[in-house]
């Protein structure tokens, strides 16, 4: 068979790319042992399902996960206090500055060393802050961390998705302020595992594969060790990969099993790890993950991920969305009362494939004579760097943070 997709995180599997040709038996028993439940195939480049099986097409499955996450959208997101463009700028600060407290806190970590968090309830009120003045800003700006500096923006991008989460959720601002913190160290047990495997560009042994499925119980001693933080941070360290369905890990936990601060932790941890670019992989489009993650049966607590796509919209900011009218544009702000219909910065005709004067349309004051039609891939259609268009921010002079 060919493998098209593997219908969860790439943390599920061992495999360094997402479609290839099924042809060996290790290699079936590979994608067996991981916690990877089900595949796409492509019957076009493989063998057929078996006869008389009926096979659902991606475009039914699309269409029902579509249908899905509109009825979701149909609850107002978070308000705002200031505007898209004056938070990115505050955020893009904030960013430096967080990822170098990250920097020393986890390279303590990595020496063996007590790690010594006296900044991290500051940072996160900061992160907090951020959120609460415009909730997409940050989230969205850590996003366009490099490959490089995955690990420490990604507790970042965590820490600010588990806030946005929690106001969602309708938490008090304590537990806030717990799952900013949970999500600020959950990866924090990364630094028991070697560069040479965090940063492989290719395809992870066995072995590696084992080692880098260690890291939340090595983070989970840490952050005992250091004792400075509550047994929710911990817990949350512990089991972000637990599944609803009980097939993650460490404990294959199942439903109210899991604490719901890792149920959060599992959403934000794989929504930010999809969108951003790893050594061995191109993140995926925001709206696009977003699509993908509702697919994933048993994966996340219903509940939270409704939640969860609430916060961050089902066109997030940076998706690549084509309209009723034929441009294609870039989400740059989502409206303070529907996420179907966010600010979009049209840049280029689909039907001329010529560009187009850039120009920032409101969908909501457009009701009836614009809408968004489907979402787009930037890699597809050949454009590079369309982040530039929502954050102002060049993004060909290496890490925008420092």
């Amino acid at each position: 068979m060919y493998i098209h997709e593997f219908c969860g995180s790439w943390m599920d599997h061992p495999f360094w790319k997402g479609r290839f040709l099924l042809k060996t038996e290790q290699d079936l028993q590979r994608i067996r042992d991981s916690d990877v439940s089900e595949v796409w195939i492509d019957v076009g480049k493989g063998l057929d399902v078996a006869p008389g099986q009926a096979s659902q097409t991606v475009e039914e499955v699309e269409a029902e996960t579509e249908a899905r996450l509109l009825a979701v959208a149909a609850a107002a997101p978070l308000p705002v206090r200031v505007s898209m463009e004056e938070e990115v700028q505050r955020a893009v600060r904030l960013c430096a500055r967080s990822k170098q407290a990250i920097v020393a806190m986890f390279s303590d970590a990595r020496m063996g060393q007590a790690v010594e968090l006296a900044h991290a309830a500051e940072l996160v009120e900061e992160i907090s802050d951020s959120v609460m003045r415009h909730p997409n800003a940050l989230i969205s700006l850590a996003r366009l961390k490099t490959s490089d500096e995955y690990t420490y923006m990604h507790s970042v991008a965590v820490c600010a998705l588990m806030i946005a989460l929690a106001r969602h959720l309708g938490l008090g601002e304590e537990q806030v302020h717990e799952a900013g913190i949970a999500g600020l160290l959950h990866d924090i047990g990364k630094m028991a595992v070697p560069d040479t495997i965090l940063n492989k560009p290719g395809k992870l042994t066995d072995a590696e594969f084992g080692t880098m499925r260690s890291h939340p119980e090595a983070g989970m001693r840490m952050l005992i060790d250091c004792r400075q933080v509550s047994a929710l941070v911990i817990d949350v360290c512990l089991h972000h990969h637990e599944k609803f369905d009980g097939s993650g890990y460490p404990n294959r936990l199942a439903g109210e099993q899991i604490s719901l601060f890792a149920r959060m932790g599992a959403v934000c941890d794989v929504y930010d790890a999809i969108t951003s670019d790893r050594p061995y992989k191109k993140g995926w489009d925001p709206a696009e993950s977003i699509r993908k993650m509702a697919e994933w049966k048993g994966h996340f607590d219903p509940a939270v991920f409704q939640a969860f796509v609430k916060s961050v919209g089902i066109y997030p900011v940076g998706a690549l969305v084509r309209l009723e009218s034929g441009r294609l544009g870039v989400v740059v702000e989502q409206h303070s009362k529907s996420l179907l219909t966010p600010r979009v910065k049209v840049f280029f005709s689909a039907r001329s494939k010529l560009p187009i004067p850039q120009e920032v349309i409101d969908l909501a004051k457009l009701a009836g004579r614009d809408k968004i039609v489907g979402r787009e891939s930037a890699e597809e259609w050949g454009f590079k760097n369309i982040e530039e268009l929502w954050s102002g921010l060049p993004r060909d002079q290496g890490s925008l943070f420092g």
